[in-house]
């Protein structure tokens, strides 16, 4: 498993809606860019800065936050917590 080190979070993004509210469905070429997803593991945090999120959390993200990783045929997301919006 991956273990991110010092402010930097790795996150598990949640599917795209392929459905909007009023149920007409989104073609794969008009869906956007996730930008939820579950914090699968958090380093340990700076000094000057502790960690604020843990895992389990939902948290929102930058649209072009991070980096992308693939372990197993799973896509993970590495960002800076910096990066992190909101948890939900």
């Amino acid at each position: 498993m991956i273990k991110p080190l010092a402010d930097r979070v790795l996150i598990e993004p949640q599917e795209a809606q392929t459905k909007t509210a009023s149920g007409i469905f989104i073609p794969d070429t008009a869906k956007e860019k996730p930008q939820q997803g579950k914090v699968v593991a958090a380093g340990p945090g700076k000094k000057d800065e502790p960690m604020e999120v843990k895992v389990g959390d939902v948290v929102l993200y930058g649209k072009y936050a991070g980096t992308e990783v693939t372990v197993d045929d799973v896509k993970y997301l590495i960002v800076k917590q910096s990066d992190i919006l909101a948890i939900l």
